[in-house]
């Protein structure tokens, strides 16, 4: 190869370098909202996203909170729906001061891979089996989590349904300088795998898991 290839190559290579260091953590951890009254909320995150969501929650207009996840980790699968990170994230919502009655908690059976897909279907069971109209959502998830949140939710609710995402900032590391820590380091790589992996090379939902007509209801009319 002649210095211009290399010096092409090399090129390519500092780009890139450049493009994953800068440009990834903005990419992962996007915050994208839509004009609805319905925020879902991952049951899965910390408490300093429990208070991040209280606050979403106080300065919109959201009529109604869902929270999603499955079985607890270290539970060994599904127990009950009271041993689901939809359970736990909804009481700690309760603890923080959200309305019992504007929350509803709805867990997932699923534990092993693809759990965010796997909650968001759950979600879109249960507006159906509630005969809930339901034009768009935001989800309120963790940091770099945000980007495959929002993609996988998009394929369970399908394209009748808006997905809007809401990304909260890990408060123990700077996200302008992630690589230097390392909990930066594993979160931004193993997000990236992952969404990777949902949006090109392994994830294909069956035809029966895939969006379905909007569902038939009255949301303002609902009980949680």
């Amino acid at each position: 190869m002649s210095w211009r290839g290399w010096l092409i190559v090399f090129t390519g290579v500092i780009l890139a370098f450049y493009v994953f260091l800068f440009r990834i953590y903005p990419f992962l951890a996007v915050t994208h909202r839509v004009d609805t009254n319905v925020l879902v909320i991952e049951g899965w995150i910390h408490e300093y996203a429990i208070r991040a969501a209280l606050k979403e929650f106080q300065n919109n207009h959201y009529q109604r909170v869902f929270t999603t996840g499955g079985p607890v980790e270290g539970t060994g699968g599904y127990i009950n729906d009271y041993n689901t990170a939809a359970s736990v994230g909804a009481d700690l919502l309760r603890k923080n001061g959200l309305p019992n009655e504007s929350l509803q908690m709805v867990p997932s059976r699923v534990m092993d891979r693809d759990r965010t897909y796997a909650s968001a279907v759950a979600l879109r069971t249960w507006f159906r089996e509630h005969n809930l109209t339901v034009r768009g959502v935001n989800v309120l998830t963790e940091d770099v989590h945000a980007r495959r949140t929002c993609l996988l939710f998009q394929k369970a609710l399908g394209h009748n349904v808006a997905v809007g995402v809401i990304s909260v900032p890990n408060p123990d590391y700077d996200a302008n300088h992630w690589w230097r820590y390392s909990e930066g380091v594993k979160d931004v790589v193993a997000e990236n795998v992952a969404y990777i992996y949902a949006r090109l090379l392994f994830f294909y939902p069956p035809d029966s898991a895939r969006g379905e007509k909007t569902f038939a209801g009255d949301l303002a009319n609902s009980k949680p």
